[in-house]
């Protein structure tokens, strides 16, 4: 399905072997309209995988189909920019030469059709422009300043000039809009003749600055213009004797061209160049004075060219040597003329292939076809590339309309009928708002007329129109300005209607049918933002704030002048019976306020809202997106769209400028109560997978804060944002997690109160102080002080300056309780295998261990991460980030030492039991063997795994079962009893042995069997 002029009354492609389609429509408003269809007719096979496309010219375009991709050449030549163009609008691009396939292809191609001149190709290494931050695209440039309050304000260049055959002056102007007066930009004056080179420039009756040069004393018409916009604006004049021609470019678009005097001499040298005045005498009798700021002139001695200008205009370097080159030491001004600094829009890095030339290709005979560059205005064949499956789809929907037109279609016929021709013979598409209007206007009356709804193909077209509109230029043409604002306001009224047309809900299968041509319904929104953000000077040209509605679209323009105490922006959506009016995006005051500082002079903002795109982007497959990190209570289902779709484009000075914004969006997603999700902020990105027309990113987006009804997000750059619902399935019902959480509580209420017994034992009876001793004592502090915490955190999550400091306080004796369980195992092994180490050194050791480590870590965790510390809803670390392996590396650790001791013990136990067995009772060691290597393993493990921490284990698997999470409740509520049996042993065993050495000797026998008895258990 391939563009074959707009005015086409027949539309005619030979396939090999096919058969014969033909349709007469007569309207050429008609045709227009259906810039996408083929009609197949019956045609001799060319050669293997070439087909021929003949137009109502009778030109040959022709499509060589390769495994992959349909390559088209298209014979009508254009500038580089308007082939870039055409490919669009037929769901394409220009064929890039960076895959092999693609060489063979086209070599193939311009072979078999036997063109030898240049073609244009893509340069691979352009990307699409984006916006970016303004540091990156601004340059600071001195600047004059002329002051309204006087009017004997100039400059003047003091450099001496010869005769010039030619000469090319630019210079960026920055107009006073409250002054409509003739002014003077810059003036030449030779010795023996004043005016000759000028430019002056007058504001006319609708706001726009119109420009006219004066060439040896011929003062030409004004025509060329720009908006009085108060922002800065690039402007060249050239002149050559040999041509007699002269040309004035506007910010890189040439506006004015003409022959000059009919002298047919050099400029005279030796003459004076001023600034800000016209000199109606040699360098004074100054009048007509300018008001604004100007910077950044340069003179040349040759007449630069259209590239060169538009290299110029995005601040490039370019080849022909200057005569004068902007620099305020080579001029002097009068006093009341000021030095500013100027912020200038400098998109360079992103221009310099219009700078070099634009990518051709060229056959050769039986050589590799040759690359080159050529001068982007020239006009050049070129080759288009879609994929073959799109190729193939647009002949069958093709087809399907040739045989049997839509209501939709038939409609169009009838009213294009009534209409005059308004499109010419040019394939580049829709070339002026105009012809623009036109087919709107037309597309919105069939829609209305028509009952029955939008088939597929109707779908096709309509979003071809769309795409081709808002490639039209916003600007009126050198010799027209018919398009006056309430035209241009009417344009974006039947815009958005049509669009909202395409987008409707009701459409969702047909996008379906239609995703092999069209990306998809965010091509839409990539029109429409292109179309709005084009025309927005204009659509502000007579007011700061426009709005344009639709049932699902809300577009809405703003302008401001940014001043001192400029205001921030906020935009939401429409409030329905669908739509609360809860998404709203918005750029902080502050941002705002940067730009001012930064020297911007205007802003304008403009915000789209989309309410039906998520049931047509919800067909699509699942969102590929990495699931949220969860606690183990649910089970990750999947990502789709769950929000409106609303975008922001911010422009400073007319140029797009990326700056931070806040989103708030609805959730617009029903689940069931056995599911929950979890808002991810994303943004549709155009670049991420071109092919596809992009994809969802989240990159430089972050979650503020969640509510049940809406999520707020923060970006750090503007484009359309959407929420993304990572959906779960709920592993555990809310009775499970109500009967975990009291059995929680009343485990924690039993450890503490374990704790606090098993303390004021030791204090009380006296135990002797031992290195063993003052483990057990920190331990029970550190845990002690962690379960008492951990009750207390729900009352903390209330405060979030309160709950960040519990969550901080809950790591550190956490981290210490693991510490002094890790010391309790390497005491352990201490009393297993002999280790030389004094015991006053070796509590050294456990202290630095037991709560220097936990001090370092929570420490070292703050200060990498306090952002991401705590968890949104409760006071703990967040799982959904790195931090929380902060606790959990450093536990796996402790329990991977602990389980070695565990072991150790366990070894040395058994092998102990065995030698007891055989010195006792050799003769029925056998027998009781088996019973004393069972006891001999079980009583160590039971009594060494709470105290080594190793029922933690099962906190690793409670994300298998909610089985699992209440048992590793149970264990770690009840792992404070189990210690303190041993620990209340120990008491029990010192107090027998004091009270042994005070009774007579007739009851020591017996108090010593007991003291057996106690240990033994």
């Amino acid at each position: 399905m391939l563009l074959a002029g707009l005015n086409t009354h027949i539309l005619i492609q030979h396939f090999p072997g096919g058969g014969s389609y033909c349709l007469n429509m007569s309207g050429t408003l008609f045709a227009g309209l259906l810039l996408f269809m083929l009609k197949v007719c019956n045609g001799e096979p060319t050669y293997a995988g070439l087909q021929r496309l003949e137009d109502s010219r009778g030109q040959n375009n022709h499509v060589y189909l390769t495994p992959r991709w349909a390559l088209q050449l298209v014979n009508d030549s254009l500038p580089y920019s308007r082939a870039d163009r055409f490919c669009r609008g037929q769901f394409s691009s220009l064929v890039s030469l960076d895959q092999s396939e693609d060489q063979r292809g086209v070599q193939e191609l311009l072979q078999l059709t036997v063109v030898r001149t240049p073609v244009w190709v893509r340069d691979p290494s352009k990307a699409d422009s984006r916006p970016v931050a303004f540091s990156r695209q601004y340059l600071q440039f001195s600047a004059f300043s002329f002051p309204k309050e006087s009017h004997e304000g100039f400059a003047h260049i003091n450099i001496s000039f010869p005769a010039l055959e030619a000469v090319s002056v630019c210079v960026r102007v920055q107009w006073e809009p409250k002054w409509n007066d003739v002014s003077t930009i810059f003036s030449y004056a030779a010795p023996v003749f004043t005016n000759e080179f000028q430019l002056r420039g007058q504001v006319n009756m609708h706001g726009r600055v119109l420009l006219a040069l004066i060439i040896q004393g011929k003062h030409l018409p004004y025509k060329a213009s720009f908006w009085n916009d108060g922002a800065w604006h690039h402007i060249c004049v050239t002149w050559s004797r040999s041509s007699n021609l002269w040309t004035i470019y506007v910010d890189g678009v040439q506006k004015d061209m003409g022959s000059g005097s009919e002298t047919r001499r050099d400029i005279y040298g030796d003459g004076i160049l001023i600034l800000g005045q016209d000199q109606d005498s040699f360098g004074g009798n100054f009048t007509e004075p300018f008001f604004g700021n100007i910077t950044d002139l340069n003179v040349w001695s040759s007449c630069l060219e259209t590239r060169h200008v538009h290299a110029l205009n995005s601040c490039s370097a370019i080849t022909p040597k200057k005569l004068f080159s902007w620099n305020l030491d080579l001029i002097s001004s009068h006093p009341i003329v000021k030095v500013v600094q100027a912020l200038l829009f400098c998109p360079a890095a992103h221009q310099q292939m219009e700078l070099q030339g634009c990518p051709t290709v060229q056959s050769q005979s039986n050589l590799p076809p040759l690359l080159g560059l050529a001068d982007c205005s020239d006009l050049q064949p070129f080759i288009c590339k879609s994929r073959k499956e799109r190729f193939q789809k647009m002949k069958e929907l093709s087809e399907s309309q040739s045989s049997q037109p839509s209501a939709f279609m038939n409609q169009l016929i009838k009213l294009s009928n009534m209409s005059q021709p308004v499109l010419g013979q040019q394939p580049s598409g829709i070339n002026n708002l105009t012809q623009a209007m036109v087919l709107l206007n037309i597309s919105v009356q069939a829609l209305e007329e028509t009952q029955e709804e939008l088939q597929p193909e109707d779908m096709v077209s309509l979003v071809q129109l769309l795409s081709l509109t808002s490639d039209v230029p916003s600007e009126p043409s050198v010799h027209s300005e018919n398009s006056s604002n309430e035209k241009i306001q009417e344009l974006s009224q039947h815009f958005i209607s049509v669009a909202d047309s395409i987008i409707s809900e009701d459409n969702a299968l047909k996008w379906q049918a239609i995703k092999e041509v069209v990306n998809g319904p965010m091509d839409v929104v990539k029109s429409i933002d292109q179309m709005v953000t084009r025309l927005s000077s204009r659509l502000t040209a007579e007011t700061d704030h426009l709005t344009i509605q639709s049932p699902n679209i809300r577009v809405e323009v703003q302008h401001q002048k940014l001043e001192d105490e400029s205001k921030g922006s906020s935009f939401c959506g429409p409030e329905t019976e669908k739509h609360a009016g809860l998404d709203c995006i918005s750029v902080p005051h502050q941002k705002i306020q940067d730009l001012h500082n930064n020297g911007f002079y205007k802003l304008t903002l403009v915000n789209t809202w989309y309410g039906s795109l998520r049931p047509l982007l919800s067909l699509e497959e699942n969102i590929t997106l990495e699931p949220t990190v969860t606690d183990g209570s649910q089970r990750y289902l999947g990502t789709v769209l769950g929000s409106s779709v609303i975008s922001s484009t911010v422009l400073g000075d007319n140029q797009p400028v990326s700056t931070e914004v806040q989103i708030q969006l609805q959730h617009r997603v029903q689940f069931s109560k056995d599911t929950m999700y979890d808002p991810v902020c994303a943004f549709w990105d155009f670049n991420l997978s071109p092919e596809a027309g992009g994809w969802w990113n989240t990159k430089g987006c972050e979650v503020v804060s969640k509510h049940q009804a809406f999520t707020v997000c923060y970006c750090n750059h503007t484009t359309n944002f959407a929420l993304l619902l990572q959906v779960y399935e709920t592993q555990r019902s809310p009775e499970n997690e109500k009967a975990l959480q009291v059995l929680t509580f009343i485990g924690c209420g039993v450890s503490l109160c374990g704790l606090l017994f098993t303390f004021i034992l030791f204090v009380a009876v006296g135990v002797p102080k031992s290195d063993r001793t003052t483990v057990h004592k920190n331990l029970i502090g550190a845990l002690g002080v962690a379960e008492l915490l951990l009750m207390c955190s729900d009352w903390a999550a209330e405060n979030q300056a309160a709950c960040f400091v519990v969550t901080a306080l809950l790591h550190l004796f956490f981290m210490a309780s693991f510490s002094w369980m890790l010391v309790e195992g390497l005491l352990l092994w201490s009393k297993v295998v002999s280790v030389n180490i004094s015991e006053d050194r070796r509590m050294k050791l456990y202290y630095v261990i037991g709560w220097g480590l936990p001090v370092l870590i929570v420490a070292v965790t703050l200060a990498v991460s306090a952002d991401k510390y705590k968890a949104d809803h409760h006071c703990w670390l967040s799982v959904k980030t790195d931090t929380i392996w902060a606790f959990v590396g450093p536990v796996i650790f402790v329990l991977a030492v602990n389980a070695v001791v565990l072991c150790r013990v366990v070894m040395v136990t058994i092998s102990s039991a065995n030698r007891r067995a055989k010195m006792l009772s050799p003769s029925s060691a056998s027998k009781m063997q088996t019973f004393d290597l069972t006891w001999a393993v079980t009583r160590p493990v039971l009594i060494l795994l709470p105290v080594l921490g190793l029922t933690w284990l099962c906190g690793v698997l409670v994300h298998l079962s909610v089985v699992l999470a209440y048992g590793f409740i149970v264990l770690n509520s009840f792992q404070v009893v189990e210690m303190q049996k041993e620990r209340i042993l120990s008491v029990c065993t010192h107090i027998i042995i004091t009270i042994s050495v005070s009774l007579p000797d007739t009851h020591s026998h017996q108090m010593e069997n007991t003291k057996t008895s106690l240990k033994d258990n």
